[in-house]
């Protein structure tokens, strides 16, 4: 017997909290990967470039561009090869069509040369509100925390995706 989207979103909001293990990134913050990121985005900030003026700045050294995060928390290749990147659990829903609509970041603290990153992912939100396409479309909301080697929240990266059901699934006999 099929479950009802009320139902199902029950037992989704149990997951809320659930969170990864910390996962420490694969390369540290250095020069070489901010100053090449610089020059293809043709960012001249001379707080991602310039050794001396940054060390003259309030920060002490050359940082991070922001979104370089990414790069900086990685574990290489995707997929991982060994299953090494540790997930979420599954959230139930009565659909298996995906949309993911946002992804935002907020920045707390700058990163800096030398600086190793680690993160971890939680779930934060489970809620129907409908769609065009789904009256009963479950939204689901996750964060990516991530810090620094003292343990510093330095950045979030809050992500909300869709699933929702396809034309047949809503039809079919509960």
């Amino acid at each position: 017997m099929l479950l009802k989207p009320e139902e199902l979103l029950e037992k989704a909001r149990k997951l809320i909290g659930s969170e990864t293990e910390v996962v420490r990134g694969r390369y540290p913050v250095e020069h070489d990967p901010i100053r090449r990121y610089c020059h293809m985005t043709d960012d001249t900030n001379p707080l991602f470039l310039d050794t001396e003026y940054a060390e003259s700045s309030r920060y002490g050294s050359v940082i991070s561009p922001p979104l370089l995060i990414g790069y900086f928390t990685g574990n290489g290749p995707w997929p991982p090869a060994d299953g090494s990147e540790p997930s979420l659990p599954a959230i139930p829903s009565p659909g298996d069509r995906l949309i993911n609509l946002t992804t935002e970041w907020e920045f707390y603290e700058p990163v800096k040369i030398g600086d190793r990153l680690s993160y971890k992912r939680r779930v934060a939100d489970v809620f129907i509100k409908g769609i065009r396409l789904d009256s009963k479309a479950f939204w689901v909301k996750t964060e990516m925390l991530v810090y620094n080697q003292d343990e510093t929240l330095v950045a979030m990266s809050t992500n909300l995706l869709v699933r929702h059901r396809t034309q047949e699934q809503q039809t079919a006999p509960a």
